[in-house]
């Protein structure tokens, strides 16, 4: 036996040199590693590169409060003919879903993220309008654009350049037929500059959330975090277990062991390292929180209700995590961070809106768990904890995730115990 050489070795000493040259050693980490470059680099630029390009019938209010008579020669008042022009222009191409509502049933929509902002036209609009080609045209009739921080920046953003641009046109289009009247055209230059464009836009809070909401942004990094608690501790598990039990080595630094094998078949396995999940999940929930809300200070208004979610939502991650790897083996956790990292983070419709986003990530939006984690985390920290503003939606497929995980996972542990492929290997001689 060489000089040095360890006690359970066989055969010469070999060189990182003379590995290098052959071609079987490179060609599995090349073709994994290149595969999940690619695609996570598709995936991720593929969804945010475009979002005005993509948008897909975006949800935006449109509240006509006008009660004005109608101006001479005309058949209906100018708050009317305001949200027909913006209603005939927006479903031409698709990209708004124009909702015209109560100002009352605007607010409430507003207050579940159903709508992501909302264009007010005031009662007295046609008044105002009116009046412009009077004498002295001093006052600017006003529309309202409403924003909902609460359903993300970018989605607040893109709907509050949405009620600008239609509100643009509606001035527009009323300045083009108050400049063919005789009494505009024969009034001062600086008249005619203000009738030209004479709609004034506010921009109003719609729906405000507190102050420690990150702009709209809490909820997707604390949904962020549950999805990497669930999917690293389940990980950490099944790693720590395997270790445990003698069916995967243990190196530390230089520090190199390996238990004896534990004779337990994959079931039971399955069993331990979900029950240890479920007990793991309740100390990382619980720091989460501590983090976050008390050390942060976080805008959480419903602090108990959050724990329980976000227990729930962990646990479930978790779960899957355990039920993969165990039907996979070691292509487990590649498998399980595309199902829970790479689809899920660009499909969440927590930074950029599902509907500014192309059709494959709306797809996948349907059933990634982390679409279904941020919409319930969000109507929790944001609205109220109202069902209908996604945390009913939330419940649900934590359930229904939480039923796909252990039948998968018991599925396919106890198809191997069946077939006897067992994980019992030879112990180091």
């Amino acid at each position: 036996m060489a000089s040095g050489m360890p006690p359970h070795a066989s055969g010469p000493w070999v060189g990182a040199g003379q590995l290098l040259g052959r071609w079987k050693l490179w060609l599995m980490p090349a073709v994994l590693s290149s595969l999940v470059a690619l695609v996570l680099s598709l995936l991720y630029m593929g969804g945010i590169l475009t979002p005005e390009g993509s948008l897909h019938r975006m949800p935006v209010a449109l509240v006509n409060q006008d009660t004005g008579k109608p101006l001479p020669g005309q058949q209906a008042n100018v708050g009317t003919q305001a949200a027909r022009s913006i209603l005939s222009s927006g479903s031409s191409d698709g990209r708004v879903r124009w909702r015209p509502m109560s100002r009352a049933r605007a607010q409430d929509e507003l207050a579940s993220g159903k709508v992501y902002g909302a264009l007010v036209i005031p009662a007295d609009f046609t008044a105002t309008v009116g009046a412009l080609a009077t004498a002295d045209a001093r006052t600017r009739p006003a529309l309202t654009a409403l924003t909902n921080p609460g359903v993300g920046s970018l989605a607040s953003s893109l709907a509050g350049r949405i009620t600008q641009s239609a509100a643009h046109q509606v001035s527009v289009g009323i300045g083009k037929q108050l400049s063919a009247t005789p009494e505009v055209q024969r009034a001062s230059a600086a008249t005619r500059v203000l009738i030209a464009d004479p709609v004034e836009v506010r921009t109003q809070v719609g729906h405000p959330i507190g102050a420690h909401s990150g702009l709209g942004l809490s909820a997707f990094y604390y949904s962020l975090l549950l999805v990497l608690a669930g999917f690293i501790g389940g990980n950490i598990v099944h790693n720590g277990v395997d270790s445990a039990l003698g069916y995967a080595d243990t190196e530390i630094g230089p520090w190199h062991s390996r238990r004896p094998t534990v004779h337990i078949d994959r079931t039971q396995t399955l069993v331990l390292k979900m029950a240890m999940t479920a007990g793991l999940a309740l100390l990382t929930t619980s720091l989460i929180m501590l983090a976050t809300i008390v050390v942060l200070g976080m805008d959480a208004p419903r602090p108990g209700l959050l724990w329980v979610f976000s227990y729930c939502a962990v646990l479930t991650l978790g779960l899957g995590v355990q039920a993969i790897n165990a039907a996979f083996g070691s292509l487990g956790q590649l498998v399980s961070m595309f199902v829970f990292i790479a689809f899920a983070l660009p499909s969440s419709g927590a930074t950029v809106p599902l509907e500014a986003v192309p059709g494959f990530y709306r797809f996948l939006g349907s059933f990634e768990p982390m679409r279904q984690l941020a919409a319930g985390v969000r109507a929790i920290l944001y609205f109220d904890a109202r069902a209908d503003a996604g945390l009913e939606r939330g419940w649900v497929m934590i359930a229904i995730g939480f039923a796909v995980a252990l039948a998968f996972g018991f599925a396919a542990t106890r198809y191997y115990d069946r077939r006897g492929l067992h994980r019992m290997v030879p112990q180091p001689s």
